[in-house]
């Protein structure tokens, strides 16, 4: 009987008669109890986006790439949100889908398997196979992200066919841009990341509510590149949301005034900016066409010594004391490693390390050092003690700036995304949607 309880379905008054009478051909019983699951096993619309189908099972795999990214879990009503907002997302995919084939731009299979090959090469090292199985295994499907995939480039062409062409950029601007920019030099700019939703009056409260979520998801560990992919509805969410380097001058006032308070690795938002919200990450900053100290390459030697289990904090400040001394008494980087085996620490020898990619709190520290001295030493009990050698520095040399051809692009660009943002508007009001 489980077989047959997808049959089992409810006749109108007109047809009950004929209806029993072939039930009875098939030996059923008059009182049945229905054992197997009463909704069939089907790929039921969450949405219908001019003709085209969005089901549950879509949204279930697009929501597994976001969670993927996520370090924490997921549910409640903060899941129910995220499922909402990858619906609007699919809505969005779809538009521009079928834009494309309305305007008869074709995006092949072999193009959109090439880029999933990319990304499996970035990956897992060139295995479809692996990224496959890696897909499958977090509930999405190799599926999911090609269609996500076959959307990005479809917009992209169109952007390049219908948006771009028209996007003018005169010489006297570009070369007036060059002008403030020699004059602004010595100046910060700032290398930046978005993520922006749009909103109307009416979702309004809505999506800042979702950007909220975005963020604290984030915050938690969230990559905010996974989620300036799936979620930013910026021409920039094929990068990952990063602006590049860009002057305050250059940004809308909104994201100006936020970015000009915002220190390397903060983020920020929900920002109100013109037609939504935007969260912003400030990824870097450095001064306009002035050589970054941070950008010198060290060689460092790094010494270190570490406690048996059981240490206490005073023998293990006593041992450091003796440490320290030990590393003033170094006659140089030629005598660390005879110096290091004196006292039992071990040497680690890095000639190629960028003063940036260093933590934070250790940077102006090392840039301070001259040649053969030591960081003070730092570390815990857990982690043993050590101390920065520096050896060797090469100091970068100051950078010209963008050319007049790079910053062409860059205004080109802007204006291109803004351009984008009225051109999806536009499809989803001239849209014939259904929800379920």
């Amino acid at each position: 009987m489980v077989a047959l309880a997808g049959l089992v379905v409810s006749p109108t008054v007109a047809s009950a008669q004929a209806s029993a009478s072939t039930a009875n051909t098939l030996d059923l019983p008059e009182n049945i109890t229905i054992v197997g699951p009463q909704t069939p096993n089907l790929r039921t619309a969450t949405a219908v986006v001019n003709g085209a189908v969005i089901t549950g099972t879509d949204i279930d795999h697009r929501v597994a790439l976001v969670t993927a990214a996520s370090e924490n879990e997921i549910a409640g009503e903060e899941l129910q949100r995220l499922r909402m907002q990858v619906l609007r997302n699919l809505i969005d995919e779809t538009l521009q889908i079928q834009e494309a084939e309305a305007q008869e731009i074709a995006i092949a299979p072999e193009e959109i398997n090439q880029t999933y090959a990319r990304l499996a090469h970035q990956n897992f090292g060139q295995n479809i196979g692996a990224m496959d199985a890696y897909l499958i295994g977090i509930g999405s499907s190799p599926v999911s992200l090609k269609r996500q995939i076959q959307g990005e480039l479809a917009w992209q062409r169109l952007l390049r066919r219908n948006v771009a062409p028209f996007v003018n950029v005169s010489e006297e601007e570009v070369n007036e841009l060059l002008e403030r920019l020699e004059a602004s030099r010595g100046t910060e700019e700032h290398r930046l990341g978005e993520i922006f939703l749009s909103a109307t009056p009416e979702s309004q409260a809505a999506v800042e509510q979702n950007v909220t979520r975005i963020i604290e998801q984030i915050r938690q560990g969230g990559s905010f590149v996974g989620y300036a992919r799936q979620f930013s509805e910026a021409s920039t969410a094929a990068v990952g949301g990063d602006l590049g380097w860009v002057r305050l001058a250059q940004l809308p006032v909104e994201l100006a005034t936020v970015a000009r308070e915002m220190q390397p690795g903060q983020l920020v938002g929900p920002v109100p900016v013109p037609g939504g919200f935007s969260i912003l990450y400030l990824i870097d900053k450095r001064q306009v066409l002035t050589a970054d100290p941070r950008d010198a390459l060290l060689s460092l030697k790094q010494i270190s010594i570490g406690f048996e289990p059981g240490t206490t904090e005073a023998q293990a400040t006593a041992r450091a004391s003796e440490f320290a001394q030990a590393m003033q008494a170094i006659r140089g980087c030629g005598d660390a490693e005879s110096a290091a085996g004196a006292i039992g620490a071990t040497v680690v020898t890095n000639d190629q390390i960028r003063a940036r990619s260093l933590p934070e709190s250790l940077q102006n520290a090392v840039l301070q050092l001259q040649i053969g001295q030591t960081t003070p030493p730092f570390g815990s009990v857990e982690d043993g003690i050590r101390v920065l050698m520096l050896c060797g520095r090469d100091d970068p040399q100051a950078e010209d700036g963008p050319d007049f051809d790079q910053l062409m692009g860059q205004i080109e660009d802007e204006r291109v995304n803004k351009r984008a943002q009225r051109y999806l508007r536009d499809l989803r009001n001239d849209a014939y949607i259904v929800y379920n």
